[in-house]
């Protein structure tokens, strides 16, 4: 459990320090796009109303409260899931990462009233038209992580 604790704060630290730094200090949301290592890393700045991708997004404010909402129940229900039996490292990390990552972006929905999304990869020849940003990793990384090795705890608790 300390080790989810310990990865939820790192993620969370991390999240909001680089887009403080990319969005305020480098002014990306004035700017609109620096180019880091063209094509392959770019900041630009994308304002996220919903979730991946945009999906339910919408300019009404009480959808940016119900994904508040739904981001702290998910996360609280992963904590709570997570503190009920113990679990192999693996299993902790990935809900510090998902819980840190979740938490991240209520932050910015809280401050900003979206999230701040500002990294985007492309290849040459082929322009990502999306940006993502550290929690979204995080939370992508842990999900999978949830899937993969919850499983495996189970199977090696009965043996």
């Amino acid at each position: 459990m300390r080790l989810a604790a310990k990865v939820t704060a790192g993620v969370l630290l991390l999240d909001q320090v680089s887009k403080y730094i990319v969005v305020q200090g480098m002014h990306l949301d004035e700017r609109g796009a620096i180019d880091v290592i063209p094509p392959y890393l770019n900041f630009r700045m994308a304002w996220n109303r919903g979730v991946n991708f945009g999906l339910f997004s919408g300019e009404t404010d009480w959808m940016r409260w119900v994904l508040i909402i739904v981001a702290l129940v998910i996360s609280l229900w992963v904590w709570v899931w997570i503190a009920r039996e113990p679990h192999s490292a693996r299993v902790n990390i990935s809900a510090g990462l998902l819980v840190g990552g979740a938490l991240g972006n209520v932050v910015d929905r809280l401050v900003y009233g979206a999230v701040a999304d500002f990294l985007n990869m492309s290849l040459p020849g082929w322009q990502n038209p999306y940006s993502f940003n550290v929690a979204d990793v995080a939370i992508f990384l842990g999900a999978v992580g949830l899937v993969l090795f919850t499983g495996k705890d189970h199977r090696a608790n009965e043996g």
